[in-house]
């Protein structure tokens, strides 16, 4: 009976029953590029503004995006390899010019611009989060607790 489960179980992973959809792999990318996204203008600002909460965030999203890597790895997504402020999503490479830009005019403008970025991870969580497998939504839910996190500390200055 093992050996029936087993062989079942093999047979099930070959034809791709526990594979995910090219929605939620493109999901994962723009996630992936959205945490970076968040690292990337929180590293900016942090060489202009000596408030820690940009330095000390931006190490968090360099975890999340850690996390969001496990995941592409896991699925055999090829992980994109980019520069500090470059993305392969054109609307993400123009919101990270127009927020440094924003960021760089003044504290207030940065910590505004902080808001900014995890509002739009948490929306896009959100929306992400649903029909997506087990192991998906256990990042994407330590995401969403994070973000809510990181949007108060942006709100406690």
């Amino acid at each position: 009976m093992k050996r029936f489960i087993t062989l079942f179980l093999l047979t099930m992973i070959n034809f791709g029953i526990f594979a995910i959809t090219d929605k939620q792999k493109s999901d994962l990318l723009f996630m992936y590029q959205e945490e970076k996204l968040a690292r990337d203008v929180y590293t900016v600002l942090s060489k202009e503004h000596t408030l820690p909460v940009f330095s000390n965030i931006a190490k968090s999203e360099a975890n999340h995006m850690a996390q969001v890597e496990t995941l592409l790895n896991k699925y055999k997504i090829k992980v994109p390899n980019l520069k500090e402020g470059e993305f392969i999503d054109k609307d993400l490479q123009n919101l990270y010019k127009k927020l440094v830009v924003e960021g760089k005019y003044s504290l207030k403008s940065a910590l505004n611009v902080g808001i900014v970025i995890e509002e739009k991870d948490i929306a896009d969580l959100k929306e992400k989060i649903n029909n997506t497998p087990e192991d998906i939504q256990f990042v994407y839910q330590n995401l969403l607790k994070a973000s809510e996190n990181h949007r108060k500390a942006f709100d406690k200055f």
